[in-house]
């Protein structure tokens, strides 16, 4: 599995890694989604420290995963966004939603 999530000072934690693609996302979303519907953290933290590729499917998991926890309450924050993907993730518009927090700004 591509997700490893952990909780800790009342938020909920998703570790990726590896390829974020259309096939490992679908399995990532419904292991996020499961745990964050049945703990309803009040923060969902992205950490992306240890993904080495990302196609479209990645920012549609952070902007799925950013409604869903509009729904439940909650705030989402992208933590620990590579170098190699910032662009991607700029690009697509994320950054202008208030999730983002760089390397060291956690």
């Amino acid at each position: 599995m591509n997700v490893q999530i952990t909780s800790a000072d009342g938020a909920l934690i998703a570790l990726l890694s590896g390829e974020i693609d259309h096939h490992t996302a679908r399995e990532i979303r419904k292991e996020i989604d499961s745990q964050a519907e049945k703990l309803h953290p009040p923060v969902l933290k992205l950490d992306f420290s240890q993904v080495q590729f990302m196609d479209s499917s990645g920012i549609g998991l952070i902007m799925g995963r950013f409604r869903l926890m509009q729904l439940l309450g909650g705030m989402l924050l992208v933590i620990n966004v590579p170098p190699h993907l910032e662009r991607i993730i700029s690009l697509s518009g994320v950054g202008a939603l208030g999730v983002l927090q760089y390397k060291g700004k956690e």
